[in-house]
Formats: structure tokens, C-alpha cells, sequence
């Protein structure tokens, strides 16, 4: 080594950081390269390996079977000797990094083993901690004083809340169109809270905690007014949500609300809407902020792309901050549950009494074993991100995550998820580590601020609640100085934690009281509820393991009579190995934190007209709420393959992978899963909101990257051809007509007999329909030939195991699967489309009158040739782009991925 620095040994304090002076591992507080001379103990050592900035190396020798110890507590043992200096690897952690461009050698092996030590509380010794005694001299803020027990709010906001999944993209349709008017009125927004929950067929398992997360925003202090839509079928509708607040006391009558159903069309319900919301302006408007105690506060505190400094400088400082909201009779609400796993002792160790401490040791235990269902542990929680940064495993993760408790602050409460904040003090809620999922538990608990400490630097935000984002270190808060608001980093710069904390906790008084926040300059957020989980037990997890994956073979077609009808011609784009019927630019977002920024950047790709002259019709981004806080065997191969499927896809020219840096299924994994699938890099475009300095860079290197490519790239040909081009989603959303399915069975071997595919998911009533099945099928019995998301290779007609019974989730999948379109039979009312491809439906007859002709493409007659006529040549029309559907036009569409029937959030 010539490097001057290789020579002189470094102090171990101004390269580590160790969180106990008890700890036998410190982590490194920069990349420290291989040959580093190190003082440790006495001694000189020199690293046989590069030790990456957020990793462990040992400081003190270690035999085999000894624990290894951070923040004084164990968090695995020792396999064989560990020499101080040596880098301290789990056999996750390696497994994580192996698909990392990291430029430097990992070592080949482990030496050490995850082990997390089971929590025995001592009753018998239990001590109740004291209450945190109050400021003598109270503090306020600037907040909008609620009626009744609403509380007090930060920000003073409409919402339009779309109570199920299927009314989703109305409310961002409708909060859209109705702004503008926000500025003018001076209400400090018109938001949208869309989410995934609630809309299939059947009762959901997680029905009491969506209609709990519902009721909260409904009467949260932020909101000035809410305007709740459905449909009036679903299974948590308007009504039961009525009832459900009715029955339990929310304070309904103190917020000004309506609930409305769409039952004349979705055109005439924009309308009934905006009229609402308009004679609701001059009210909201008038509200004016006044001081208040700081005793209104309720702070959520949240963590997302964790690091090793997270529980060392970023959740210490939250956990200050909050100290000092509740010494001036505040509340505080942690979660994330699976975060608590190796960390109970520290936690219990100042709690108001044993039946809290009871009551939190059994949540734990009640997630352990509904992860188990779906054969997950809480070791699946760390993400990719997560092991680069440090967290070898979910005990380094929970230490770090838990103090954003200070150990000053006594747990008062542990609450159901979204359950009412009603006293002051620290509480704890029942959630998923998905930071979305419990970021909507505890705004529904009635937490009116947000803290939000990330190492890597996510940009979570919600829709009417401001969120103050904490970095862990300098360094990375200076590459996302845009869109971060603390620098915690400073901490480990020598600045003294309570100089950190009476700034920080100025801050907060400053965002409660009207400054925004750096998420809510940018203007974007995202909302997810606890998702529905599809198991209630372990029997099943055996077979489900142990099904056969499809084979990718579509199903044959029975023999039948020749048709007299020809299928009209079609006009599409040949390309490479087939067609396309629209040629498109995909931004294509690996997980929820960098999703919207990706929409971002598509408007501003749209905006720019960049690919046009290669025939480019437009940009889409394909935002969605996963990639981060899942686990479950299935849900990793959906995002493979659905990720492979869209980027891929005939429609799709050229398409350019998004993440943010600290998801599950970063950038890296994706580039290794195209190579094992034999797909060519260089196809594709890469790019991090994270390592490339932030959203505006991370823009503007999409920009670039698009430019270029589209440049080099000749306009695709378009021709006249059969339907035997064409890739048809089908879907209908109850038992069909005997006519309608005759007529379907007709265009399913329409295309399929040019030589074309008709994709069904698996769980859709058509498959189940005596006609349908005999006509196509003769007397063999369907079943799944693709994987949910898996790109076809072999044409013809394909039952997709789609596993989920979400009209959204399988379009998605449907649309992963390469459908070019999809066409549908809707009743009771319209569907959401998919942003990329085009989603045409029909109505009975009988539904003339339940449905807007404004919101379908056409109602059958009840006659099959008729039907099959009218279906061909709608098909032919969407196909050729002569025709734009009714949910594209309308800009109602959703996209959300499934997770399968082993996916669960962590």
C-alpha cells in the first residue's frame, strides 16, 4: 500500500463509532479500504478486507459461540475465531451483496450466525417506570383548533377519500381537477388518499383495520372537510364505514363531510363533487390557525432505508425531540411491529405497567405467528438496502429502530393499528415495517406530524400531513439537501445531541405550525393501508410450497365447427419477435419510494415530446406501492418477473428502470435477473433518486438517457395485419350470460386461431362458466399455464395463476403477461383501467340504465353473433388506436401489483 493513509494508523474513534462501550464490534463511519491500519485496543491491526461505511469489524477478539454486541445487546455468534479488525459478515448479508456493484472483495465466507435471543419478561422483578414529568413553562404553536374532541391540526386540508380500491383513481381524478382552487381559497390543500384496500368481491381479513385507518382520516384534525366515495357494493362501503364510526364514537358530526356513491356515471359524480367541495371552500378557508398547547401535537415517528447510524444519530434525535413534546404533555406514536423483534429489553425497560409490557409481548408474538402463515420469519424484514447500509438482520435493525423511543420516555399505551390516539404520552401501534402501511395506521391513530428518519434517504410522504425527514449522516443529507430536512449527521460530526434536539424541536413547532416541509415543496405522496393478507392460518403453507410452477404452455382448443365470421383487420407496429399496437416510453419504478418521481419524470418526458419523431406516442410511469416492507416467497418472484414482464413488453420501445436505493429489489437485482433471463442490458435505462444526488438529478438523468436512446432509434413500421398479432386480456367481473360467453368463446378462438394469445387470470368467473369452458375447451379442464406477471413466450390460450381476486392486481398481471389489451364485461359499474395499455369494456344489456353509457364502450344485445361482431370490432378499433376507451380518456386507471398467496407485509 502506498496511500499515505495505509501508513499511518488511524485512531479507531475517527473511523467507528460504538454504540455501547461494551460493544465487541464497532461500525466503520466511512469505507475503510483493505490494508487500513487501524489503533485498536493497544494494538495496530491491519483490515484484511474493505469494510463498507455502515458495516462491523471487530474490535475485540471474539471465540466461536460468543455473541457479537451492539448498543450492548447480542445479535448473533460467533462461528469460528474473530481476530479484532476483522469484518464482521453474516451468510444474508453476503447473499444480499453478491449482486452489488460494490468495486472491492467481500470475504467468502461468514463467521458469524443470526440469533435472536427469546425475551423473557420478569414479572416478578418488573418495575413500572416513572412518568415523564412536565415543562414548567409550556410551549405552543400555530394550529387549526377543532371542534369537539377532533383535537388540533397542523395543516388544514380537503380530502377526497376513496373508501375502497375501486374508487382510487376517481378521488385522484376529482382532487386533480379541483386543486387549483386550493390556492385561491388559501386552504393549505385539496388532496386525494387513494388506496388499495377493500374493493374485491369477498370480506377482506384486514376489513377492521382498513375501516379503523378510514374512520381516523375522516376525523383527523388536519382535515377541514372530507368527501368519502364508493360505489355502494363494495364489502367496506360507505354505509359500513358510517356505521362502523357510529358504533364506536368517532366524532363524526364535528368535521363537515359527505359520503357519496357513484350511481349515475362517473362524469355526473365529478360533478356532485366538485359542487360539494366547493360550497365546503369558504368554510375551510376561514379557519384561521390560532396558539395552541403543544400538548395537541401527536407525533409519528417512522423510519425508512435504515442504516447503521440510524439508531446511532437520526432515531436518538427523533426520540429527543419527542421527549420534549411529551414533557409538554404531547403524544408520540411508535410502530412497526417486526422492529421490535431483539429489541423488547430495551424497550420494556421503562414502561408504565405489566399489562402494557404484556400487551406488547403479545403483539410481537400475534406477528410472529401470522408471518408464519405465510412462511415468513421476522428476519425477512431487512431490505437489499438495508444489508448495504448495515443491518445484517432484524435484531441490528430493531436496536437501532427502537431508540426513536428515549430512554427517558416511559411507553404508556400499545394500541390495535389506527386505533385512536386519545391520552398523551409515548405509544405503541400494531403494524407492518412497510413504511407506507404504518404511516397510514398512525395518521388514522390521529398523528397530525411526522418524523422520519432514514439513512439512505427516503422520500415517504403523506397526503395531509406534513413530514420533517431526518438523514443519519452529513454526507447523505447533502446529496439530498432538496429533499431533506435534518441533518442528524451532525451528531456524529461532533455537534452535542442537545443542540441537535432544541433545533430540531423548534423545527417542529415551526412545520405544525405552517412551514412546509421539503416533501410538501415537492408535491408528491403516496398512501397505503395494512394490506389484505390471503392466509388466516399455517395449514396450507406445505401445499403451496409444493405446487408445480406453470410450464408456459398455452391450453389447446377443442375442435369446433368453422366460423363464418372473419375477424377485422387490425393496423400495428412489427417489431422485433412480433407487434406492437402503440409504441411507448417506460419509466418503471422498482419500489413505492421512487414510484412518484417516476411519474415525474414521465411528465416532464411527455412534456418535452422527446421520442416523437421516432413515433413515440406518449410516456407512462407505472407507479405502485410495493418493492419495500414485504416478505413471502411469491411476492419476490412477482416483482421479478412483472418488473422483466413490463419492461419488456411489445408496447414498450424503450424502458428505464427507477429505484430509490434502499428497496428490496434494487436496480442491481433486476440487472441479474435479465441476464439469467437472457435479455440484454443494454436495452434498458438505469436510474437512482439515491446514489445519482436526488430527484432533480435523478431526472435529469432519465431525460438524458431517454433522448439518446429514442435519437438512435428508426420509427417502427406499421402495417395492416390479423388479429393473430394481438395479445387479449380477458376479464369479466360476475357469471356471464349464456350468450356473452358464447361470444366471448368466439373471440377467444378468433384470436387464438390466427395465431394470436387470450390471457385469463385464474380466478376470473369466465373460467368457471359450463359454456365458455366447452366451447374453448371441449372437456378438459383449465388451469394455470403462466405465472402471475410472466411474460408469455408461446402463443395461444393462457390462464394466468393470478392467486387474487383484485380487478387491479390482475390487469397488472394480465398486463406483465404481454396483453396488448384488455377487453372486459363489467356489471353494477365500470372498472378501472391500466395507465399503459388500453382496458375496453362492455355491459349487458340489462345494465343499461345501472351503468352510464358514458363510463363503458358498449352494451351486448344478447344476440352471440351480434355480440361477437360488436366485441371484434371494438377490439380492431382499440387495437389500431381509433379508438381511445372510456378509462383512458377518463383518466381512470390503477395499477397495483399482486403479491401472491405467500406475500405478506413486513
Amino acid at each position: 500500500m502506498t496511500d499515505l493513509a495505509q501508513d499511518n494508523p488511524q485512531e479507531l474513534s475517527a473511523v467507528s463509532r460504538l454504540p455501547a462501550p461494551e460493544d465487541n464490534v464497532a461500525i466503520a463511519i466511512r469505507r475503510l479500504e483493505a490494508g487500513t491500519p487501524v489503533r485498536i485496543g493497544g494494538a495496530v491491526r491491519r483490515l484484511e478486507h474493505t469494510v463498507l461505511e455502515g458495516h462491523r469489524f471487530a474490535v475485540k477478539p471474539i471465540a466461536p459461540g460468543e455473541p457479537l454486541l451492539s448498543w450492548g445487546q447480542p445479535f448473533g455468534n460467533a462461528l469460528r475465531p474473530i481476530a479484532p479488525g476483522d469484518y464482521v459478515c453474516n451468510q444474508s448479508m453476503l447473499d444480499g451483496l453478491a449482486v452489488r456493484q460494490l468495486g472491492t472483495r467481500l470475504p467468502a465466507q461468514p463467521n458469524f450466525a443470526d440469533q435472536i435471543v427469546p425475551f423473557r419478561l420478569d414479572e416478578a422483578g418488573f418495575r413500572a417506570g416513572a412518568p415523564v414529568p412536565l415543562a414548567q413553562v409550556p410551549r405552543t404553536f400555530l394550529g387549526y383548533r377543532r371542534p369537539g374532541r377532533r383535537g388540533t391540526g397542523t395543516r388544514n386540508c380537503i380530502v377526497i377519500l376513496g373508501t375502497t380500491s375501486r374508487t382510487a383513481s376517481f378521488a385522484r381524478q376529482l382532487a386533480a381537477r379541483l386543486r387549483p382552487l386550493a390556492k385561491v381559497s388559501g386552504c393549505d390543500g385539496i388532496v386525494a388518499v387513494a388506496h388499495t384496500e377493500g374493493g374485491g368481491p369477498g370480506e377482506p381479513n384486514n376489513s377492521l383495520e382498513t375501516l379503523r385507518a378510514l374512520a381516523g382520516f375522516i376525523v383527523h384534525p388536519n382535515v377541514g372537510a372530507v368527501l368519502a366515495v364508493d360505489y355502494g357494493v363494495e364489502p367496506v362501503s360507505n354505509a359500513r364505514l358510517r356505521d362502523f364510526m357510529r358504533d364506536r364514537g368517532y366524532p363524526l358530526a364535528d368535521v363537515p363531510h359527505r359520503f357519496l356513491s357513484i350511481t349515475s356515471g362517473l362524469a355526473a359524480a365529478l360533478a356532485e363533487g366538485e359542487a360539494i367541495v366547493r360550497g365546503w371552500l369558504p368554510e375551510v378557508a376561514a379557519q384561521q390557525r390560532v396558539a395552541s398547547p403543544v400538548a395537541g401535537l401527536r407525533i409519528a415517528l417512522q423510519c425508512g432505508g435504515s442504516d447503521a447510524f440510524s439508531g446511532i444519530s437520526g432515531n436518538p434525535l427523533a426520540g429527543a425531540v419527542v421527549h420534549e413534546v411529551i414533557r409538554h404533555g404531547g403524544a408520540a406514536n411508535l410502530c412497526e411491529t417486526d422492529e421490535l423483534v431483539g429489541a423488547e429489553g430495551y424497550v420494556l425497560q421503562n414502561v408504565r405497567d405489566l399489562p402494557t409490557a404484556r400487551r406488547l409481548l403479545g403483539i410481537i408474538e400475534d406477528f410472529k405467528r401470522r408471518l408464519n402463515w405465510h412462511g415468513v420469519t421476522p428476519e425477512s424484514n431487512p431490505s437489499a438496502g438495508n444489508k448495504l447500509r448495515g443491518l445484517y438482520n432484524i435484531v441490528l435493525k430493531s436496536l437501532g429502530a427502537t431508540h426513536k423511543k428515549d430512554p427517558r420516555t416511559r411507553v404508556e399505551a400499545v394500541l390495535d393499528y389506527a386505533e385512536p390516539m386519545t391520552e398523551p404520552g409515548f405509544q405503541f401501534m400494531n403494524s407492518p415495517g412497510n413504511d407506507l402501511e404504518g404511516i397510514a395506521g398512525q395518521v388514522g391513530a390521529g398523528c397530525n406530524l411526522i418524523l422520519f428518519v432514514t439513512g439512505n434517504g427516503s422520500i415517504t410522504n403523506f397526503p395531509f400531513v406534513p413530514t420533517l425527514k431526518i438523514t443519519t449522516t452529513t454526507r447523505r443529507h447533502e446529496l439530498l439537501s432538496r429533499e431533506m430536512d435534518v441533518n442528524a449527521g451532525r451528531y456524529l460530526d461532533g455537534v452535542p445531541m442537545e443542540e441537535l434536539t432544541a433545533e430540531t424541536f423548534d423545527l417542529v413547532l415551526a412545520t405544525a405550525s405552517g412551514r412546509l416541509a421539503q416533501g410538501e415543496k415537492a408535491g408528491h405522496a403516496q398512501v397505503s393501508l395494512w394490506r389484505n393478507w390471503q392466509q388466516t392460518d399455517g395449514s396450507h403453507l406445505a401445499e403451496l410450497r409444493a405446487r408445480v410452477a406453470p410450464d408456459g404452455r398455452p391450453l389447446p382448443l377443442a375442435p369446433a365447427p368453422d366460423d363464418p365470421a372473419a375477424a377485422p383487420p387490425i393496423s400495428a407496429f412489427r417489431i422485433a419477435g412480433g407487434w406492437a399496437t402503440e409504441r411507448v416510453g417506460l419509466v418503471l419504478p422498482t419500489s413505492l419510494c421512487s414510484s412518484q418521481i417516476a411519474i415525474l419524470a414521465a411528465e416532464r418526458l411527455q412534456a418535452r415530446e422527446i421520442g416523437r419523431e421516432a413515433g413515440i406516442s406518449r410516456f407512462v410511469a407505472l407507479a405502485h406501492t410495493e418493492g419495500c416492507g414485504f416478505g413471502g416467497e411469491t411476492m419476490y418472484g412477482v416483482l421479478h418477473r412483472s418488473y422483466r414482464g413490463y419492461a419488456t413488453h411489445p408496447n414498450v420501445a424503450a424502458a428505464l428502470l427507477l429505484e430509490h436505493g434502499c428497496e428490496k429489489i434494487p436496480n442491481d437485482v433486476m440487472r441479474r435477473q435479465f441476464e439469467q433471463a437472457r435479455v440484454p442490458l443494454d436495452r434498458f435505462g438505469w436510474a437512482s433518486v439515491q446514489l445519482d444526488g436526488g430527484i432533480d438529478k435523478a431526472v435529469a438523468r432519465i431525460e438524458a438517457w431517454f433522448a439518446e436512446r429514442f435519437a438512435a432509434l428508426p420509427p417502427a413500421a406499421e402495417e395492416t395485419t390479423d388479429f393473430g398479432a394481438l395479445n387479449l386480456g380477458l376479464l369479466t367481473t360476475a357469471p356471464a350470460a349464456p350468450s356473452t360467453a358464447a361470444a366471448l368463446a368466439l373471440i377467444t378462438r378468433r384470436v387464438v386461431e390466427a395465431g394470436g394469445s387470450v390471457l385469463l387470470a385464474e380466478s376470473d368467473p369466465l373460467l368457471a362458466h359450463p359454456g365458455y369452458r366447452r366451447a374453448v375447451l371441449g372437456s378438459a379442464a383449465p388451469h394455470a399455464t403462466l405465472a402471475y406477471g410472466e411474460p408469455l413466450t408461446q402463443p395461444g390460450l393462457h390462464v394466468v395463476a393470478s392467486e387474487t381476486d383484485h380487478w387491479v392486481e390482475n390487469l397488472t398481471g394480465l398486463g406483465a403477461c404481454g396483453a396488448h389489451l384488455f377487453l372486459a364485461v363489467v356489471d353494477e359499474h365500470s372498472r378501472q383501467g391500466h395507465p399503459l395499455l388500453p382496458l375496453a369494456q362492455v355491459a349487458a344489456a340489462d345494465q343499461r340504465g345501472r351503468i352510464s353509457a358514458e363510463d363503458v364502450d358498449g352494451f351486448l344485445t344478447g344476440e352471440t353473433a351480434a355480440d361477437a361482431a360488436l366485441l371484434a370490432g371494438l377490439i380492431a378499433d382499440v387495437a389500431s388506436r381509433r379508438r381511445v376507451t372510456r378509462a383512458t380518456a377518463g383518466k381512470f386507471t390503477d395499477f397495483q401489483l399482486g403479491r401472491g398467496l405467500l406475500g405478506v407485509s413486513t
